[in-house]
């Protein structure tokens, strides 16, 4: 069972200086009374939470996103959404996980799953009467934008047939997918092979499983333990060859980067091995760049493109390196969007109980959008999560900006999302 271990936030704690920045621009305390704010739930509140201290009645902090707004504004450095979801893994292991977290925990089973029989699973999880029943019995909001399977096979799938076709070299790249490529989006592993390969890389693909980021969301520690673990016992080898582990899902990265060994307290020699191996795609992309190594052979792609940078793509701290490789992508016009958090939060927005409050903290998103006119026809976003809040509050397509940069090579259909000539 979980047992709390302060030791990576303790030190941080006593840096917080009670200015309420974090509160002042936290996008969830702006939207509901039902989370007073990332200082009284965290820094505050983990006063009364060390060992031998009688515990606070602090289930509000059930409330925080995980956004990471608040880390990112404070002035001091206080890891407050690290003490946060150490505060929520400590309940939940001392009152237990509601089946419904469990479920939302394990998407790569779901994933399994539903790919057995991809159009029956779509069928059974997106009809009505499942959804109102879902949300009637297990708390999953009927409105939430859930998934659909892809009914075209996995991306491991897709791997295994074109393997003996895809370009070998002697420079390699090992590609980190994550569960929402492997089953639902196999297109944005495809697009991300083909940018691979056009830059003259062989694309490794090893076996791999959940970063086990909705895991931690979810409070179920002991489970992402065996998950991370699972990841660097299979990713070792290709670190510690000094190849780079690239993702095209912001949030899994920054998992196997950050979140995990953190919060996990993985302190070992080969977790700091697969650390510093992986790497997001676009911040990949812009090393090669910097090197004068990424080929600038693009298409003209006229279009107005509203761009968010997700909030876990903004606590990678490396900038906005999609950013910067799309705006060297001729006729287009990128527009970047200001807003703190598309409100989603993983599997935060699924809940019933958190739905309107995801969709409250994303309306600062959906009206910059539309803001941007009638011009616009998708927009982009690093984060799966977050593309398909986007969708679900803007009615407009959202794509990856790794699907841009594809199709930019003259390598990838932006409509039918797929490979051309494929």
């Amino acid at each position: 069972m979980f047992t709390k271990s302060w030791h990576s936030v303790g030190p941080s704690l006593d840096e917080c200086i009670k200015c309420n920045i974090c509160t002042s621009y936290c996008p969830v305390s702006a939207v509901t009374d039902l989370f007073p704010g990332p200082k009284y739930v965290g820094p505050q509140a983990q006063r009364f939470r060390e060992n031998g201290q009688p515990q606070t009645p602090d289930h509000s902090v059930d409330y925080c996103s995980g956004c990471r707004v608040c880390n990112e504004v404070c002035p001091t450095g206080v890891k407050i959404a690290e003490l946060n979801a150490r505060a929520r893994a400590q309940i939940m292991a001392e009152e237990g996980i509601p089946l419904r977290n469990r479920l939302l925990g394990r998407n790569e089973t779901l994933g399994k799953i539903g790919s057995i029989a991809p159009g029956l699973a779509n069928f059974g999880l997106h009809n009505s009467f499942s959804r109102v029943m879902a949300e009637k019995v297990m708390g999953i909001a009927r409105e939430a934008p859930l998934p659909h399977w892809s009914t075209e096979g996995t991306f491991g799938d897709w791997v295994k047939k074109t393997q003996a076709v895809r370009l070998k070299s002697a420079k390699k790249v090992v590609y980190y997918h994550g569960c929402a490529t492997m089953y639902y989006e196999p297109f944005i592993g495809k697009a991300a092979v083909a940018v691979f390969e056009h830059n003259g890389y062989e694309v490794l693909v090893p076996p791999q499983n959940c970063c086990g980021l909705p895991l931690l969301s979810n409070g179920e520690f002991d489970a992402a333990t065996d998950y991370h673990q699972n990841n660097v016992n299979k990713l070792l080898v290709y670190a510690q060859a000094g190849l780079d582990i690239v993702g095209t899902s912001t949030s899994c990265t920054l998992t196997l980067k950050e979140e995990a060994p953190e919060l996990l307290d993985f302190d070992t020699e080969q977790a700091k091995a697969i650390t510093m191996a992986t790497w997001d795609i676009f911040e990949w992309l812009r090393e090669r760049h910097d090197h004068g190594e990424l080929k600038t052979d693009f298409r003209e792609i006229n279009m107005v493109l509203p761009y968010h940078a997700p909030c876990q793509y903004r606590a990678h701290r490396v900038g906005k390196p999609a950013m910067d490789i799309l705006t060297l992508i001729p006729g287009i016009d990128l527009r970047e969007s200001q807003a703190r958090c598309c409100g989603i939060a993983g599997t935060y927005g699924y809940k019933k109980e958190k739905y309107q409050i995801a969709m409250d903290v994303g309306a600062e998103l959906f009206n910059f959008v539309a803001d941007q006119g009638e011009a616009v026809e998708m927009t982009a976003c690093d984060s799966e999560t977050c593309r398909w809040q986007l969708e679900h509050g803007t009615d407009l397509p959202s794509r990856h900006p790794i699907e841009i940069l594809a199709a930019a090579y003259g390598l990838y259909d932006l409509d039918k999302r797929d490979l051309i000539n494929s």
